[in-house]
């Protein structure tokens, strides 16, 4: 099969296209030929070796997938060849990751795909949608008419978390670029505020009347986890996406009773099937900003990171398609 191999972390010139072996399918796994995949921050921190110690060399990464089954091993019984699914691979697993033609999985990993999307679509939500999820739903059990703060709106898991948060009842204010407030209160965010002309702590305190927010989601990491007492009120919980080595400042957390969570997403149907059923009632809706073929992932790489693709701002997610 066609793969992506990297062979050396650093630089997306270490992304090469190889010929490699199909995975074996053992017991309890599919074999998936994929549709399509996307990228995420995940991806361009393993590239460039954020994480040496669980990524042994050469690897095939990637941590998306919307293909068809292929073939089942023994002892599955809930899938069988043909069938449309979606799902993320295990992290760090043995057996590789999406960036490839084939993938192998654990049949508990995996989801059937939403009728409703196209196989682009469905590759661009299940990261991204299984974090907002875990961010907002398990771990801050964010409550209707609870105030939210998303930094980062329009990326990849911002995008899905404002749709989720707006299902859950709750008023969500969101940072952004100005030049992208109106599209993420087309996406139903309530408010937004243009961090490069705005303090957002200032803003909170007007958005709220001083009262400050239930949650914060912390996509973009800086001095979030520092600030975040400041926009709390009492009773306030933080989550954060973001590996943050630098020491931060949270005495002023327990002015607030501040609860704080650190989310590196668990792969997980029972997520999955609670998004497909909000994707097939059409309540949220991927959004993807751009689109490559798998012979072009370094330059997907590139315009994730740089955050524009062809000079042009990006919006959500980038895809790739791959049969």
């Amino acid at each position: 099969m066609k793969a992506i191999v990297l062979t050396a972390f650093g630089g997306v010139e270490n992304l090469k296209l190889q010929d490699v072996p199909v995975p074996r399918v053992d017991a309890g796994e599919l074999l998936v030929r994929l549709r399509a995949t996307s990228i995420n921050p995940l991806d361009y921190q393993i590239r460039r070796g954020d994480y040496p110690d669980y990524v042994p060399l050469p690897a095939i990464t990637g941590h998306d997938v919307s293909g068809v089954v292929e073939r089942v091993g023994a002892g599955v019984s809930a899938f069988k060849p043909g069938d449309e699914v979606f799902y993320t691979p295990k992290i760090f697993g043995p057996k590789g990751g999406s960036y490839a033609e084939y993938n192998v999985v654990p049949q508990e990993l995996v989801t059937h795909k939403p009728t409703n999307l196209s196989h682009a679509e469905a590759a661009s939500i299940t990261l991204t949608g299984g974090t907002a999820w875990e961010a907002l739903v398990t771990r801050t059990r964010l409550q209707p008419a609870e105030t939210v703060l998303i930094h980062g709106g329009a990326g990849g898991v911002g995008t899905v978390a404002i749709q989720i948060a707006k299902t859950m009842g709750a008023r969500v204010i969101t940072t952004c670029r100005g030049y992208q407030a109106e599209f993420l209160l087309s996406l139903g965010a309530d408010a937004t505020i243009d961090y490069e002309k705005s303090d957002y702590v200032e803003e909170i305190a007007r958005l709220t009347g001083g009262t400050g927010v239930n949650v914060v989601l912390d996509t973009i990491g800086g001095k979030t986890l520092e600030r975040s007492p400041h926009v709390l009120g009492d009773g306030g919980r933080v989550v954060t996406l973001v590996d943050i080595a630098t020491p931060q400042n949270l005495v002023a957390a327990w002015g607030v009773n501040a609860e704080y969570h650190f989310v590196f997403t668990r792969q997980n149907r029972g997520k999955l099937l609670a998004l497909k059923a909000l994707l097939e009632r059409g309540v949220i809706r991927p959004i993807i900003g751009a689109t490559f073929p798998l012979e072009q992932i370094a330059e997907a790489h590139t315009a994730l990171e740089q955050g524009k693709v062809n000079g042009v701002p990006l919006r959500g997610k980038v895809v790739i398609e791959v049969n």
